[in-house]
């Protein structure tokens, strides 16, 4: 994987951040905007606004936040053109093989209005503890992405929440390993086992939950931390996560905390400092085993 600079971005007007090259060679931004619980469509219009407005360029939905016809109409509403800005979706797990998940991907296609989606994600691997055969389920769904890849539908395709054991039994059938695996990655769980995997294997992590569920925003060392970067903890617990390699998926309809979760390249955090955050106790996140999904 390379990261290419700032200023190797002209496939799309106005970003200004880092990129991420897929191994397929697509780039993605280092840092996306997630749509989730945001269903009312007005308010949808205004955050995107506001969002692409900031600077992002990647929004992430997924069938599941039953919000993609909200975000097509948001999109509508700013009268963008297609190449202006890129769009990742995810399938549920009511649609799981390999002819039902391109079926739900013409679905969701037709909602926001587009032929294509610069990535698609499965959204979460069939659970051990309900299916006996789920490395089976898996890999016929994953049948199924690499079709609508090869057949254009989808530029990029990738996985959400699968362990590394999801990821080495996929390996047995797959033609082509996801591109990415978004992830709950934070602070106080640093998932470096799974990084140093998709490394290896080149495939990029997503950090679908950078802040957890916010109580990392109390913690002390972090706080000390962005004193003295003269920072927010929420800025620092996002740069540690672009150091430690990962792309970020931040979440708010706040337009100050879009500018500041968006302001993170101005800054590093040395050594010591990541070392300190990396060896932080839980402290805070989703919580959702995917091995213990109830779907």
């Amino acid at each position: 994987l390379r990261k290419e600079t700032a200023r190797d971005h002209s496939e799309w007007t106005g970003i200004s951040m880092d990129q991420i090259k897929l191994i397929n060679g697509i780039k993605l931004p280092q840092i996306g905007f997630g749509t989730w619980q945001i269903t009312d469509r007005d308010q949808m219009a205004e955050v995107f606004s506001n969002a692409y407005d900031v600077g992002y360029r990647l929004f992430d939905t997924a069938a599941a936040y039953s919000n993609e016809i909200a975000l097509s109409k948001a999109i509508a509403r700013k009268g963008l053109s297609r190449e202006e800005y890129i769009l990742s979706d995810k399938v549920w797990n009511t649609s799981r093989g390999c002819e039902a998940v391109q079926e739900a991907c013409r679905r969701s296609l037709k909602k926001l209005k587009t032929d294509y989606f610069d990535l698609y994600l499965i959204h979460w691997p069939a659970s051990m503890k309900l299916y006996p055969n789920w490395e089976e389920i898996n890999a016929d769904t994953w049948r199924g992405m690499e079709q609508l890849y090869r057949d254009g539908m989808v530029k990029a395709i990738g996985v959400c929440n699968f362990k590394t054991h999801h990821l080495e039994a996929l390996k047995k059938t797959a033609e082509i390993m996801p591109m990415v695996d978004q992830v709950e990655l934070h602070p106080g769980f640093n998932q470096n086992e799974l990084l140093e995997y998709c490394r290896v294997n080149n495939m990029v992590v997503q950090a679908s939950s950078p802040l957890g569920n916010g109580k990392i925003l109390n913690n002390e060392d972090i706080c000390a931390i962005a004193v003295e970067k003269k920072k927010t903890i929420a800025q620092v617990c996002l740069r540690w996560g672009l150091q430690k390699g990962a792309a970020l998926i931040s979440k708010t309809v706040n337009i100050g905390r879009m500018q500041e979760n968006f302001d993170i390249f101005d800054f590093t955090l040395n050594e010591k400092e990541m070392d300190a955050i990396d060896n932080l106790p839980y402290c805070g996140g989703i919580g959702i085993d995917p091995d213990e999904v109830k779907e």
